[in-house]
């Protein structure tokens, strides 16, 4: 008999470049999925693609999930190396999640995996063996966020999570708010300024101790540069989330969307992740009467740009909306 697993995509709403540091984000899990039909008891984990090329036809213990092609199947076989099931799957993937858009294709593709060979387990539980998969499949050290909010998403609420303890508290979206997410370019980690940016911070947290204690002007004192911005802007965007936070708690959505901006502007000039043409997309959208406030979201450096915007005040980009965390259909 088929059975059926479905994982959410996720846009960050505030909190960026904080999370491996062990600070706050604010993610919600989004109204588009990957979903995994099969059907278990195979001595291989089988998967056909309805949106990318290649098959992946796996071992229940592959050697090097780095080395698997099709390339999107390095997460699939990454989360198997990591679970060794007893036994696998047959099946098939389909997502409406943009692959390359920054919304965390890959992150929902580790987690239905997961969940499809039949993971049990917390929603905690069930993030760190992702991320786990995602630093054996890419080699880049990212954070926990993405694969947090994917598994432990919650309708009509984002989630500050706490990426240090891996407490979250779900934060309510207020009706009157649109999100809506426009791509601007495609963009993977692998190869981009994200590792580099990683080890700045472990810099600065040589100097200061950890960035998720230390306040803004504690970073402002480190004597390099370039550390120094990287460390204020962390410092700075942890503060900003709590802010965030207490913003849409109370329905001010203009307080809301002016520390979206903010946090933009630290994104383009202390941390450097930004581009030109998402700066350009982010002015823009400001400029469009009904925005209250938009932002690059996800690692940068391409990707998408996220507004938070009156109901109809924006005819372009994907509209989207806070749903449950991945599940077993």
């Amino acid at each position: 008999m088929n059975r059926r697993v479905a994982a959410p995509g996720r846009v960050n709403l505030i909190g960026e470049h904080t999370d491996y540091t062990g600070g706050l984000v604010m993610p919600m899990a989004i109204d588009r999925s990957t979903r995994i039909t099969f059907h278990r008891g195979s001595d291989r984990v089988h998967l056909a693609s309805v949106d990318e090329p290649g098959v992946v036809d796996l071992p229940l213990a592959p050697a090097d999930p780095a080395a698997v092609q099709p390339s999107w199947g390095r997460y699939v076989a990454a989360v198997v190396a990591e679970m060794a099931p007893h036994d696998g799957l047959r099946g098939h993937v389909s997502t409406d999640i943009p692959i390359g858009a920054g919304l965390s294709s890959s992150a929902a593709l580790e987690v239905a995996t997961a969940l499809a060979l039949g993971f049990r387990g917390t929603a905690v539980e069930l993030a760190q063996l992702c991320r786990r998969a995602e630093h054996r499949a890419t080699g880049v050290p990212t954070g926990i966020m993405d694969q947090l909010v994917i598994a432990a998403g919650v309708r009509g609420h984002a989630l500050m999570i706490d990426c240090h303890t891996l407490d979250y508290t779900p934060v309510p979206i207020p009706r009157e708010a649109q999100i809506v997410v426009q791509f601007i370019a495609h963009r993977t980690l692998e190869g981009s300024p994200y590792t580099e940016r990683v080890a700045q911070c472990a810099a600065a947290e040589a100097a200061i101790g950890p960035l998720r204690l230390a306040t803004p002007e504690l970073a402002a004192a480190i004597a390099d540069p370039l550390v120094r911005s990287r460390a204020v802007h962390v410092t700075t965007e942890n503060r900003r989330v709590l802010s965030f936070a207490d913003a849409l708690r109370a329905g001010d959505l203009t307080a809301a969307g002016a520390l979206m901006v903010d946090s933009h502007r630290s994104l383009r000039d202390l941390y450097e992740c930004s581009t030109p043409a998402m700066d350009a997309a982010v002015d823009e959208l400001c400029a469009t009467p009904g925005v209250y406030g938009a932002r690059m979201t996800g690692g940068g450096f391409g990707g998408c740009v996220v507004a938070l915007a009156e109901p109809g005040a924006l005819t372009t980009g994907w509209v989207v909306s806070a749903v449950d965390g991945a599940h077993r259909a």
